[in-house]
């Protein structure tokens, strides 16, 4: 993931720009770009990452196996296609394949607006339905207002994520502190940083990060009612309520008591996963993403892992999805990328460089740190535990949230004000769409 929002406006100039850089190849006739030569493929995971190796050596096979076929790759920020999405895929250089984020307001809305292909007929050809469990082929489907869930497949995700706690195992034992299994234990362990003058949390909350924090709250009061009514439109939403009152109000508790520093209102995700990694914070909640950079990039501590403390429900859910533009003029050879990113060969990879596969024999996971964390996965998933993300719900919801809690880290807003703030945009989506 590894996104960035320094720069948002240079970003999205830099990537119009780029759209007339980016020649399609091939035919796009009822072959679906079976003759194509050239396959234009985008993603935002960064080289050292988990996913970034196993893209890398995906390209590298499909290259191997389609010999005459360029491969255009570009890596681009994440915030970029988030940003430009709609302008990118409705335009004659859209790419081929790209990664995208899945959820209602993402890759949902864009089924919706008819930019994303429907591969239905691809997946169960291909046998990527018997690879993906029914809970993880949540993100992959999406009905005719762009709900996730049922409806026709749009994207094909093949790693796993969630949200845990990284944690520096010398800063722990300088102040003899164990990995806490309640959250009242996690406040007093912070609560003992804080005393020794040192901030426990690194936060990105320019950024992703943040929300993910107040989410983890909420969700220390919430249910599988209350993520299917937030995520689904089961039932109305009380953003007054148990969970999401306790969420805003205790994470800006968590900032008066000098958890979260009040700079990190605008400190990005990378800024934050750096600081970590440098040893100056002793916590950090963020992704599963991590995990692999982590893995080759800390060389001056022992760190680990733990499930935020007495939580039963996790942010998480299948990965990014593999997305098809509708405009792709190489779908056959796009179809084909999919498939070497589903294969035991790239999956395997995934599990050994830190990711977490969806598809891959456990045996075939050597690394012990990196088993632990697939076999975190696959416990938070069989128990039911994927609550998705905080910012699915409603298109545009990502930014509505970021103001949210940079509000609450700088003080400018209450925690009844962000609440406020982030019921209007989710029940005028559910207005537009008739609930």
């Amino acid at each position: 993931m590894f996104r960035s929002r320094s720069g948002l406006a240079a970003g999205a100039l830099l990537l119009a720009a780029s759209l007339g850089l980016t020649a399609c190849g091939g035919s796009d006739d009822s072959t679906e770009g079976a003759d194509a030569k050239v396959l234009n493929l985008w993603h935002y995971e960064a080289p050292t990452s988990a996913m970034g190796v196993a893209w890398a050596k995906s390209i590298e096979l499909f290259k191997a196996s389609h010999p005459g076929v360029e491969v255009k790759f570009e890596e681009k920020g994440f915030e970029q296609i988030q940003q430009n999405a709609q302008m990118i895929l409705n335009s004659d250089s859209a790419p081929d394949i790209l990664e995208y984020n899945k959820g209602n307001a993402t890759a949902g809305l864009l089924s919706k607006q008819g930019l994303l292909t429907d591969i239905s007929d691809e997946f169960t050809k291909r046998g990527w339905d018997k690879k993906l469990s029914a809970s993880l082929q949540t993100t992959a489907k999406y009905d005719e207002d762009g709900i996730m869930g049922s409806g026709k497949v749009f994207g094909v995700p093949n790693y796993g994520e969630f949200v845990t706690v990284y944690y520096n195992k010398k800063m722990f034992d300088q102040y003899k502190l164990a990995v806490p299994t309640t959250l009242d234990e996690f406040t007093k362990v912070m609560d003992t940083f804080v005393q020794n003058k040192v901030t426990p949390l690194s936060v990105g909350g320019s950024e992703y990060p943040a929300q993910q924090i107040f989410y983890e709250l909420a969700l220390a009061k919430a249910d599988r009612a209350f993520i299917d009514d937030y995520q689904l439109y089961k039932n109305k939403v009380d953003f007054k309520g148990p969970q999401l009152t306790y969420g805003a109000t205790t994470f800006a508790d968590w900032v008066k008591k000098g958890y979260i520093g009040k700079d990190s209102a605008g400190i990005g995700a990378e800024d934050m996963a750096v600081a970590f990694t440098q040893g100056k914070f002793p916590i950090m909640i963020s992704g599963s993403w991590f995990y692999g950079r982590f893995a080759s990039e800390v060389k001056d501590f022992e760190w680990g892992t733990f499930l935020f403390p007495g939580n039963t429900l996790h942010p998480g859910s299948s990965g990014n999805l593999w997305v098809v533009p509708e405009k792709s003029k190489a779908k056959a050879l796009a179809y084909d990328f999919i498939d070497i990113t589903m294969s035991p060969e790239i999956q395997a990879l995934l599990g050994n460089s830190g990711g977490v596969p969806v598809a891959a024999d456990p045996s075939a996971i050597t690394d012990p740190k990196n088993k632990e964390l697939v076999e975190t996965f696959n416990k938070i998933s069989t128990a039911d535990g994927l609550a998705f993300y905080p910012d699915w719900p409603a298109p545009g919801y990502y930014d509505v949230l970021v103001a949210g809690t940079q509000g609450l880290i700088n003080g400018s807003k209450t925690p009844d004000a962000v609440l406020d703030e982030i019921a209007k945009p989710y029940n005028e989506n559910l207005a537009d769409l008739g609930k």
